[in-house]
């Protein structure tokens, strides 16, 4: 016997509402996030500027019809692309991510909320070139941090409690679903439409982690956040014409995310939205390496000022162990070939040799040629790693959110270096006061990749006097970034 199955239309899912409601009426108050946010903005334009230095970033470039320009449309910093919101966004979020080395949230899921600044921020100079041209106010660079401020917190929120890794899906699902929200929030989207755009963000084909994982590691890691915030920007404007949403998309017995895509279960919250997720955001400042080393590298490199210092070389060493989370054995311990420089920067051992070897570790050192140095293999095959279920649980405790690796160094002739301990990366909240004139040096190297001398000075003068770059309208902050 057959049950009838209720055509009535549900209420929206409360997790809709509530990211909604949140977008729609929520204050910004906390002066840190504000100005973490404006640390981010420039961090994360800076990697954008180091990307386009790179072919295989650039060949992805520009307008899908070679030679169009949009009137009023949005420009792509660091090159002459003016182009729809939706393909600026693909651009802008492409450039930002291609490197790894743009900012970073770990919890049960991770993720790079400045990813979501693609839509954000094509939207707001598409935006704010319109306005113009009808005599309206410009959209000014407090609405871009603002937008950026809540893009982190949907995101980093969800992923606290809730992997979606485990079942398959990659991280920028939560891209796409905060750039959802905080771009309707920018095109004007009442309560009702938001949600109907935020419902067709879950209810999208989600990507899966196949191109993160071996033995398909591969380099649409790199352009899949540009693709999924500009994904975003489509589905919030057509939300926008009052095409219907979805309002159980996530609870539908069935046919709904939790059962299709979740095992079943439903999110799970470790707290409300705010401010929280900007304000300890993690940033990447010393080297573009997945986040989980991090500190695995900055190991490295104090082992490799000892080995100077004892005489002693990479050549010398006969085992390492590695001492680290969970999540980084998940994600980064890695044997066997590398194909690709995107999968040498999700090795742990790959990234951990370089500096043994070299001193260093660059986007640069990912590449083949590199890479084709037989000490790294070497090297790699000597590293093994161990979890220690302490730094497991302080990777996930949100008074300390650790991401802490040990280096043991036993070299040839029996001798043991003492082991190197580093819990907290310098992109960490609590190394923040270290961690900030670092991350202003590096977005002056990135400004020098890409602009003569005397438009540096002029970028540099607006976009560090914070107060100043509040008031600045999208459109002139990016005519400054364009070559």
């Amino acid at each position: 016997m057959s049950s009838h199955i209720s055509n009535e239309r549900p209420q929206p899912d409360q997790v809709l509402t509530d990211i909604v409601d949140y977008v729609l009426n929520y204050e910004i108050t906390n002066e840190l996030a504000w100005k973490t946010a404006h640390y981010c903005l420039l961090d994360t334009l800076g990697c954008g500027f180091e990307a386009l230095t790179y072919p295989a970033c650039t060949k992805l470039l520009g307008p899908v019809v070679k030679g169009t320009v949009v009137p009023n449309g949005a420009k792509v910093p660091g090159t002459q692309f003016q182009l729809d919101p939706i393909q600026a966004a693909f651009n802008i979020g492409t450039i930002v991510r291609w490197l790894d080395f743009n900012d970073t949230w770990l919890a049960a899921e991770w993720g790079h909320p400045s990813d979501n600044l693609g839509g954000i921020l094509a939207t707001a100079d598409w935006l704010s070139r319109t306005a113009v041209a009808q005599g309206k106010s410009a959209i000014t660079m407090k609405v871009v941090l603002d937008a950026m401020v809540r893009a982190h917190e949907i995101q980093g929120v969800l992923a606290l409690e809730n992997s979606f890794n485990k079942v398959g899906l990659d991280h920028v699902l939560l891209v796409k679903v905060a750039s959802t929200a905080v771009v309707g929030r920018l095109i004007g989207l009442n309560r009702d439409e938001l949600i109907n755009a935020v419902s067709l963000a879950f209810v999208d084909g989600q990507s899966l982690r196949t191109y993160r994982h071996s033995p398909n590691t591969g380099s649409r890691k790199s352009w899949a956040a540009g693709d999924a915030t500009s994904r975003a920007v489509k589905l919030a404007l057509i939300a926008q014409t009052g095409e219907m949403g979805y309002p159980s998309v996530l609870t539908a017995k069935t046919w709904g995310f939790y059962d299709v895509s979740f095992k079943g279960n439903e999110f799970k919250f470790q707290r409300g939205y705010g401010s929280y997720v900007m304000e300890n955001v993690l940033f990447k400042i010393s080297f573009p390496a997945e986040f989980h080393s991090q500190t695995g590298v900055e190991a490295a490199m104090t082992i490799y000022t000892r080995l100077g210092v004892l005489g002693k070389t990479a050549e010398d060493i006969q085992s390492i162990r590695i001492r680290t989370h969970e999540a980084a054995i998940r994600i980064i311990d890695k044997k066997g070939p590398l194909d690709n420089p995107a999968d040498r920067d999700h090795c742990i051992q790959y990234m951990v040799a370089v500096p043994l070897i070299f001193g260093r570790l660059t986007a640069g050192d990912y590449e083949d040629q590199i890479a084709a140095d037989p000490r790294i293999d070497i090297l790699r095959d000597k590293i093994e790693c161990v979890e220690d279920p302490q730094f497991t649980k302080d990777y996930h405790d949100p008074q300390k959110r650790s991401i802490a690796n040990a280096l043991t160094v036993t070299f040839h002739d029996g001798t043991v270096l003492e082991e190197v301990v580093v819990e907290y990366p310098i992109g960490h909240r609590l190394r923040r006061e270290e961690g900030m004139p670092e991350l202003i040096k590096k977005f002056r190297i990135n400004l020098a990749r890409r602009f003569p001398e005397k438009q540096q000075q002029s970028i540099l003068s607006l976009a560090l006097d914070y107060e100043r770059l509040l008031e600045t309208p999208v459109n002139e902050f990016l005519d400054l970034l364009e070559i």
